[in-house]
């Protein structure tokens, strides 16, 4: 493994290529996702018009998200490092007339291959399963045009997240399997502001994801202290 391509976790490598089959299973382990996707679309859509703009999903898994993207009319690039979950993406994009350029690369990698080739940049829900996600900050920074978007969303770290993500999705509403998510690798907005900042991305806005568990929907709201999503902008 060489240095671009260092901010895996074997284990959630692991974690992600054995439910792989289960990705479009909307009552399955990725039903939050399925419940989530359509206000990250909304969220990015907010901000630019995808009709045409090239555009890359950093760890797209099973490629939800990318679908969304490519049905709105982005030429759509989705790398991820779980073979198996590319391949139930390259399925389905199939399945549905879709074309997504699906590749079983890092976004270390890809950066130095091909920078400044995306307008939008998408990272949702990724970052907290990475070792070093202001690597993986910096590789959207690079593989952004001048005047491009980042978006990511992520969770909180604040006790009210550790009660809702972890406490109540994983083991009283068990919206997702025990051990989904780590605390120690939730990440503040200021701390990915932050990292934005250093590698020359200016945080434009910022929404949070509120789950509302009598009715199992979520929706956008202006408290980020649970998940939330933030838009950086590359200056152009």
């Amino acid at each position: 493994m060489t240095s671009l391509d260092h901010n895996v976790e074997t284990a959630e490598i692991d974690k992600f290529s054995a439910l792989a089959h289960r990705w479009w299973d909307e009552h399955g382990e990725f039903r939050p996702l399925h419940q989530l996707n359509p206000h990250r679309l909304q969220w990015v859509q907010r901000h630019v018009d995808l009709k045409g703009k090239a555009v890359l999903d950093i760890g797209c898994g099973g490629g939800i998200l990318s679908e969304s993207l490519a049905a709105a009319g982005a030429r759509v690039t989705g790398i991820d490092l779980a073979e198996p979950s590319l391949q139930v993406a390259r399925l389905h994009a199939l399945d549905a007339h879709l074309d997504i350029d699906y590749r079983l690369i890092s976004a270390e990698r890809l950066a130095a291959e091909s920078p400044q080739t995306f307008d939008v940049i998408t990272c949702m829900e990724m970052l907290e399963h990475v070792p070093d996600p202001a690597s993986i900050i910096k590789a959207a920074a690079k593989l952004v045009r001048p005047g491009g978007w980042v978006f990511v969303s992520t969770i909180n770290r604040t006790p009210k997240a550790y009660l809702a993500a972890i406490l109540g999705a994983e083991y009283v509403l068990r919206l997702l399997p025990k051990g989904t998510h780590d605390y120690a690798k939730f990440l503040q907005p200021a701390e990915i502001s932050a990292m934005g900042r250093a590698c020359g991305l200016d945080t434009a806005d910022i929404a949070g994801l509120h789950y509302q568990p009598l009715t199992q929907r979520f929706r956008l709201t202006s408290d980020p202290s649970v998940n939330y999503l933030l838009a950086l902008r590359q200056a152009a």
